[in-house]
């Protein structure tokens, strides 16, 4: 260190540096990774809802036997596997409830002179539910000729999309963390062209390569950390105000917001600056040994 107007003064001028251009740039990288992997959270959060939802309940299509009305063989289905256990709940579904399940999709004009499905809705035991096989043995058994479906093809459909999610996100994480280093790389070789003199200044002293790599990692360090928390306080900013904007949800279930995702956006500073500093000392090193 050195002394300039009483004050000590870093050996590396902080002007060549470009830190103002790098801190900006770290903190927007920063705030799209935080935004990225909360997303990437609640998307998660909300997938494995959705399976446990489905996985919660099964359909069951009911087809009358000769002289039978529908409806009397879908009361029949659901009072046979009421019985069984891992069952919670079941309704047979009239004509009414099935047309206004249909009437958003295909409106009003077809309804009436569309042949639609007996079906029964089971409502499954979370903790020990019933099983396809259960359920379809079970009707079997009492000469009910129907279909179940425990909606396994949608549980892996939604399970699929959330690991796709995932995978997207951790992608995202590792563009953001590549350009930063790539940013930190520059920054660390054009300051270094710009404080070429004093390099060789602290060489001749006897200043080692790892000496030298050292200020510019403790610098960019720092640096990248600060900015990391710039961004990552705008990011958490966000995403409370989503929060309570949209209650509960976190402005729509899709993408449910929870606490926990605010709070897990603060371990961005030190892995900032875990990139900058492992960034900056390979440069250094680089630079050094490739000038010996």
């Amino acid at each position: 260190m050195i002394r300039r107007s009483g004050r000590q003064a870093p050996i590396l001028p902080r002007e060549a540096g470009g830190e103002p251009w790098l801190a900006g740039v770290i903190a927007v990288l920063c705030f799209l990774a935080c935004l990225a992997a909360a997303g990437a959270m609640a998307a998660d959060r909300a997938a494995h809802g959705w399976a446990r939802a489905l996985g919660a309940e099964a359909t069951v299509q009911v087809r009358p036997r000769v002289g039978e009305s529908g409806a009397t063989a879908a009361a029949r289905a659901a009072e046979t596997l009421a019985g069984v256990d891992g069952v919670d709940e079941t309704e047979a579904l009239d004509r009414k409830t099935a047309e206004a399940l249909l009437r958003p999709w295909l409106g009003d004009a077809v309804l009436p002179d569309l042949p639609l499905p007996h079906l029964v809705t089971v409502r499954l035991n979370r903790d020990h539910p019933a099983s396809a096989v259960t359920l379809g043995r079970a009707l079997a058994e009492a000469g009910v000729d129907a279909t179940v479906d425990d909606h396994s093809l949608w549980r892996t459909e939604v399970e699929r999309s959330a690991g796709l999610i995932t995978v997207l996100a951790g992608a995202a994480f590792l563009l953001t963390a590549g350009a930063a280093a790539a940013a930190v790389t520059y920054a660390t070789r054009a300051g270094m062209a710009a404080q070429a003199p004093i390099i060789l200044i602290l060489s001749l002293n006897g200043a080692s390569d790892a000496r030298i790599a050292g200020l510019y990692q403790r610098r960019y360090g720092l640096l990248a950390a600060g900015a990391g928390a710039a961004g990552a306080a705008a990011a958490m900013a966000a995403l409370a105000l989503l929060r309570f904007v949209g209650g509960r949800d976190g402005i729509t279930p899709a993408l449910p917001v929870a606490w926990s995702d605010v709070w897990a956006l603060s371990s961005c500073p030190l892995l900032a600056a875990t990139v900058a500093l492992v960034a900056a000392r390979w440069t250094a090193l680089a630079r050094l040994r490739g000038h010996d």
